[in-house]
């Protein structure tokens, strides 16, 4: 049966040995909108097999930033499924059986290459300018030799026996033919010496008993597929169709993206990994378009999609195999419209915990420190790019007390100390006798009350509004007011005025 017309089965396979890349997470994205596309399962295998650089806490990492993106799989690790276990070191004997299969049926043998004449090997073709590479040395072993040596208890790895001659050519959905020369391949390693398997094997084999249709991974990968062709030949296999996909770029274009953070001239330091967009107040619907976009489009001006959208929408076909720059700054741009777009209670459900890492707010949240953030949400809804910018934005409304660093800014334009603490007591008696305490009250009395001293309405509001504040840039006032409330805002406007005869001593 062709590929292509076989149950769409695929799956991402990364190695756990670091935090979760943005990368892994395009790729993981491509292969579950692929998926979900065709009604087909989106398999998460687990390849754990480089137990040296393996890290628990990076397979937890992905995981978490997995469902953080919403990209649920039907089998897995903490989901099961028909062709458990999923992660590749409990595989590991079904592995090693293969892998002597291919020893028996002529396709593969064992190498007993000590990496002291590996590594003398690899200096010599050095210095003679040479392909860097294994030279087939135990190649021609009979059967007979190879059982010799491995019953005197000589270490061995198995290698593939590769096609010395012609061309193996790769076919892929997104690139077309890529055809490589036989004579360039080396017999590549299948078990190590340990037992365990490398990649290479581990991949194919269970790709194929968890009957893979698509294998779409990234084109760092191209030059290993003719081992990976030869080792389906081998089998016997039925082939899958093969999509590689390209790389993201970092933002200048110039270079692959970093795994660590990307640090501009200027100092600024930009996210790599999910769990770092997570924590810098980025949205997983924002993380999604724009992971989405990096590499794929729909038309020529389309940016912003839905989810069931890029379900709808999403084709092997039109993802470029060019690389792609990722855009931090159409990220931020996406992540603003995703923030506008959500109810007041839901954008204060995804603010809470970045004021409570801030320790603006208790965690568990008190109700009244609830029912505060529901009051301030609407003030900012407008002015968030992220998440997080809602700490320093709006962490005024959540501490007893503010601080002045610059006092001067409690001073109307063009009046003194005692000019200013005057105008601010006299707003206090105005509004600790108003009827009510809305923002068209207290516009209409403030108002009011400059035309009565004789000021421009500016003189007036900047004063309070550093006073409540402590700083010279929020949303409305009345509207800062209302949600601050009044027994806070008389509060602030005491500390102020206080500050005003502290420095007129002076």
């Amino acid at each position: 049966m062709n590929a292509e017309r076989r149950p769409v089965r695929v799956r991402i396979a990364p190695s756990p040995t670091g935090p979760f890349h943005a990368g892994g997470a395009r790729t993981a994205l491509y292969n579950w909108l692929f998926a979900r596309h065709h009604g087909g399962n989106f398999i998460v295998r687990v390849e754990d097999t480089d137990r040296k650089r393996y890290s628990r806490a990076a397979e937890a990492d992905m995981l978490d930033s997995l469902r953080w993106l919403g990209l649920e799989w039907d089998e897995g690790p903490e989901v099961g499924g028909p062709y458990s276990p999923y992660v590749q070191s409990l595989r590991a004997e079904i592995h090693r059986e293969q892998a002597h299969a291919l020893v028996e049926s002529g396709h593969a043998y064992k190498c007993f290459c000590t990496p002291e004449r590996l590594e003398a090997l690899r200096r010599e073709q050095r210095l003679r300018k040479q392909n860097v590479g294994y030279d087939r040395h135990c190649r021609d072993l009979s059967p007979r030799e190879q059982e010799t040596r491995a019953r005197a208890g000589l270490p061995y790895v198995i290698r593939l026996k590769m096609p010395l001659e012609g061309t193996t050519v790769v076919p892929d959905l997104i690139r077309g033919e890529i055809m490589f020369e036989n004579a360039r391949l080396e017999d590549a390693v299948l078990l190590k010496s340990d037992g365990f398997p490398t990649y290479h094997l581990a991949n194919i084999v269970d790709d194929h008993l968890m009957k893979i249709s698509h294998v779409m991974r990234g084109d760092e990968w191209v030059p290993s597929t003719p081992m990976h062709l030869a080792m389906y030949a081998a089998f016997g296999w039925e082939l899958p169709a093969f999509a590689h996909l390209p790389i993201i770029l970092s933002p200048s274009g110039k270079g692959k993206m970093s795994k660590r953070k990307i640090v501009t001239a200027d100092g600024k330091e930009y996210p790599v990994m999910v769990r770092e967009f997570r924590h810098a107040g980025y949205l997983p619907e924002a993380m999604i378009n724009i992971l989405a976009r990096t590499g794929w489009s729909y038309d020529d001006h389309t940016e912003l999609f839905s989810r069931q959208e890029l379900i709808e929408r999403f084709s092997l076909e039109a993802v470029n195999s060019a690389p792609a720059a990722f855009s931090y700054d159409k990220l931020l741009w996406m992540n603003g419209i995703y923030i506008r777009q959500l109810g007041p209670e839901e954008l204060a459900g995804r603010c809470l915990p970045f004021l409570q890492e801030a320790g603006l707010v208790a965690d568990p949240c008190p109700p009244e420190a609830w029912a505060q953030l529901l009051r301030v949400i609407p003030l900012f809804r407008e002015r968030l790019h992220t998440l997080k910018d809602i700490t320093e934005q709006a962490g005024y409304f959540f501490v007893q007390g503010i601080t002045y660093p610059e006092p001067q800014a409690l001073l109307g334009k063009g009046l003194d100390t005692a000019t200013t603490r005057l105008g601010l007591d006299q707003v206090r008696q105005r509004l600790t006798s108003l009827p009510d305490f809305t923002a068209t009250t207290l516009e209409g009395a403030l108002r009011s009350l400059a035309a009565e001293l004789g000021w421009k309405t500016g003189q007036l509001f900047m004063p309070i509004r550093v006073a409540v504040t402590g700083r010279t840039i929020s949303p409305g006032l009345f509207e800062t007011l209302v949600a601050l409330g009044r027994e806070r805002t008389l509060e602030r406007l005491g500390r102020a005025i206080a500050e005003l005869d502290r420095m007129g001593e002076v």
